[in-house]
């Protein structure tokens, strides 16, 4: 009988991509990591293709590397129960997520956790957030995602909302946002809203920024608005949660300088800072991979209780 490896895999489960992560069990070695299509919505009325294509891969790494699965976690975006098996609530994306049974369907145990939780996490074991406490971290992408650790805990809340940093109002006569608040960060940042608040001129940020630096004023203007409500919105936070370090993820911090030097500069004018130069601003180290590296589980206390968040 041929005696096999225990190994972990991390899942990061977008509406676009899927990230994976396999690691050995015992001391955390990584083996392989891949990134496949989630082909969100491409098949109706039938199970969502991105649960076979998760069951495949790990099909596939335990033939190809001669491992045992032993656990798996999967960071996606949503509300997840308390015991972390699913998805209680993600309105208007992923089809098929909500209620999803992962342990059923890969049959091992897994662990479900929001995805910008997973990416603080993954921030916190080996990022930017490594030998901090109290940390905020932003994910800026389609949305606004956002996760906080206070006093060395991930902060979840009574449901789990606590950390849907995108979901608070700055504008109460703004248009409702997907919670139905109005005014919200995410409309005011996120890459969803960039068509609404240039006035049709560009579909991305991405757009948006190679505008800004080519000197387009117009461009200049929506870019510094949209830059002053987010120096606002982590603010607001930072006088809420008062954490030592901000960390900025997620594809809208790709680019670069173009955010964080005039992010810095508004943060100067509307941040409260008694007695200090200002809160810690940091971009998350690793990038694309912090959800599935933080969604990464550990075998023994899946055993105990799938759902644990403290692995430490």
């Amino acid at each position: 009988m041929i005696t096999r490896d225990k190994a972990i895999v991390g899942i990061d489960l977008g509406g676009t991509r899927i990230k994976a992560v396999l690691r050995n069990a015992d001391d955390g070695a990584e083996r392989d990591r891949k990134i496949l299509e989630t082909n969100d919505g491409t098949e109706e009325n039938s199970p969502p293709i991105w649960a076979k294509l998760i069951r495949d891969l790990i099909d596939s790494w335990e033939r190809e590397h001669q491992v045992k699965v032993e656990g798996v976690g999967v960071a996606c975006p949503g509300l997840v129960d308390r015991d972390g098996s699913k998805v209680l609530h993600m309105p208007g994306r992923m089809k098929g997520l909500e209620g999803f049974d992962f342990s059923k369907d890969l049959n091992r145990p897994c662990r479900v956790m929001n995805d910008a939780q997973a990416a603080l996490l993954g921030e916190l074991r080996e990022g930017a957030a490594q030998g901090h406490r109290d940390v905020l971290m932003l994910t800026l992408g389609t949305g606004v995602g956002g996760a906080i650790l206070s006093d060395g805990k991930l902060l979840r809340g009574h449901l789990g909302r606590a950390g849907h940093c995108g979901h608070f109002c700055l504008d109460p006569n703004g248009s409702p946002g997907i919670t139905g608040l109005p005014g919200t960060l995410e409309d005011a940042i996120g890459n969803h809203s960039v068509h609404t608040r240039s006035g049709g001129r560009f579909t991305s940020t991405q757009d948006l920024v190679e505008a800004v630096q080519a000197g387009d004023a117009d461009a200049i203007a929506c870019w510094e608005k949209s830059l002053l409500a987010l120096a606002c919105g982590i603010s607001s936070l930072v006088n809420i949660i008062d954490p030592e370090v901000v960390l900025i993820g997620g594809g809208i911090a790709q680019v670069g300088d173009s955010l964080f030097t005039p992010l810095q500069r508004m943060l100067g004018r509307v941040e409260w800072r008694p007695g200090t130069s200002g809160v810690t601003l940091r971009h998350a180290t690793l990038g694309e991979w912090a959800g599935a590296v933080g969604a990464l589980p550990d075998i023994v206390s899946l055993s105990v209780k799938t759902g644990e968040l403290n692995r430490r």
